[in-house]
């Protein structure tokens, strides 16, 4: 499979906050790139999700801003190219919501949750929550809520799933974003 997993942090309860980004591109079955950068918000911190993520207002100071980072992360979101993520309505959330904030053209491209595949996969699971997931897996998953290492982790969930169930278990949960 090719594909990119996403992940987000936000500084906010607004998803229009995001403080950092990670994307890890998969080529045939293979992470062979990654990409990390913390993201000025330009906006004030919520200590809640400072406790989650561990991003302080000081971390992302001399961060560029969406507008500075988006040239970089667009080629990623093309109409040939899937971008999963662990609970994607947060993150395609995160991203609409951002380049609306810009006023930033939103680009198309294909999304697949790994949440949802992991529901429909592992319905005997406790809960499936992307740590749980990696537990139940086997799957190292380091520093829970750096958008890096989860990135990561949801390829591998996807990599996990596709070598059990195959691609074409996988198909119907792709959906288009437009």
């Amino acid at each position: 499979m090719n594909f990119i997993a996403m992940d987000f942090e936000t500084a906010a309860p607004t998803r229009a906050s995001a403080c950092s980004i990670a994307l890890t591109v998969v080529q045939n079955d293979v992470i062979t790139d990654e990409l990390y950068s913390l993201i000025n918000p330009e906006t004030e911190f919520n200590w809640r999700n400072v406790q989650v993520h561990g991003i302080h207002q000081a971390d992302v100071g001399d961060a560029p801003t969406f507008p500075e980072l988006w040239p970089v992360v667009k080629q990623f979101f093309t109409p040939d190219k899937l971008v999963v993520a662990h609970n994607a309505t947060f993150d395609n959330s995160v991203l609409k919501k951002t380049l609306e904030r810009y006023q930033i053209n939103r680009l198309p491209y294909q999304t697949l949750d790994t949440l949802r595949t992991s529901k429909s996969f592992y319905p005997d699971y406790t809960n499936h929550k992307l740590n749980t997931i990696c537990d139940n897996l086997g799957i190292d998953l380091q520093h829970h809520h750096n958008a890096l290492d989860d990135s990561r982790a949801c390829a591998n969930i996807l990599l996990h799933q596709e070598h059990q169930f195959g691609a074409d278990a996988l198909a119907s949960f792709i959906r288009p974003i437009k």
